[in-house]
């Protein structure tokens, strides 16, 4: 249950704080939600892979239906991606994710370890 609220709470959180704030504050949000929600290191990087990974997936999807797969068409030529704009919104998802992933996984390992036994 707390990996399910840590995973849509930080696409929701970041998706909020995308409109006023850089790229990066995704990063904070993850971070700051990882912390305050007490999760296993692993699941951690997990609830912010998963929640900027569907968010940025999402909103790059919107956005190339929106303008009918020109604009990444276009950029997927630039990469080695065979002009695949299904590739590009991808590696765009993936390359969010892994932010969100590790700050999610700083703010985790910095909740104190609970003692077993007691």
């Amino acid at each position: 249950m707390r990996f399910l609220l840590a995973t849509l709470l930080t696409a929701a959180l970041a998706y909020i704080a995308g409109m006023f704030l850089p790229w990066w504050s995704i990063a904070i949000i993850a971070f700051l939600v990882s912390l305050l929600i007490s999760q296993h290191i692993g699941l951690g990087f997990l609830s912010g892979f998963l929640g900027i990974f569907i968010l940025w997936g999402l909103l790059a999807l919107w956005i190339d239906i929106k303008n009918e797969n020109i604009l990444s068409h276009k950029i997927a030529q630039l990469f080695p991606l065979g002009g695949s704009s299904v590739l590009l919104i991808l590696v765009t998802a993936f390359v969010g994710a892994l932010v969100g992933g590790f700050a999610a996984m700083a703010g985790s390992s910095l909740r104190p370890a609970k003692r077993r036994g007691r």
